[in-house]
């Protein structure tokens, strides 16, 4: 192809937002799949100051990063506010969720119409979690490890348990 017509493609950007504590092989495999869409993929790590954080945003961005380090297609920025503003503030206009169950669905339907009425060129697109990973939540992998479990097989292939210990140790 030629380099004027290079001028017309456009990377397509979506953003997977989330507050990611911790991020699970669940996750990851949306964004995972997402690539096959996707040029680039933005996660982006929603901060809230009222939240009680099991894991510090920063660790959050980190780990995530440890998780993708076989791709530069993906990158990991912190945010609050309205997802629409960060999406705007980035340049995208497809925002990604993964969907577990028909509650997911329900809840992140309304999440995505509040968005369009927020922002008319903002879409959402959702993901289907495989059958493997539809059990598993951020909340689940947490109360396993705080219970002295093995979290690794519910973790990112980068990530284990030990990953999640020294973050816990360091706050």
């Amino acid at each position: 192809m030629s380099a004027e017509n290079n001028r017309y493609i456009m990377e397509k950007t979506a953003v997977f937002p989330g507050s990611f504590d911790p991020f699970t092989v669940g996750h990851e495999e949306i964004v995972r799949r997402g690539l096959k869409i996707f040029d680039r993929i933005i996660i982006a790590v929603g901060v809230n100051p009222g939240k009680r954080e099991f894991l510090s945003t920063e660790d959050r961005i980190r780990l995530i990063r440890k998780a993708f380090a076989d791709t530069d297609r993906i990158s990991v920025e912190p945010y609050g506010g309205l997802t629409v503003d960060f999406c705007q503030r980035v340049r995208s206009n497809t925002i990604i969720r993964g969907l577990r169950t028909a509650a997911d669905f329900e809840y992140e339907r309304a999440i995505g119409q509040a968005n369009r009425a927020m922002d008319a060129d903002i879409e959402t697109l959702f993901i289907l979690t495989s059958t493997v990973h539809t059990f598993i939540s951020s909340s689940i992998v947490r109360n396993i490890y705080e219970n002295g479990g093995d979290i690794t097989r519910f973790l990112p292939e980068r990530l284990t348990t030990e990953d999640i210990r020294r973050c816990k140790e360091a706050q």
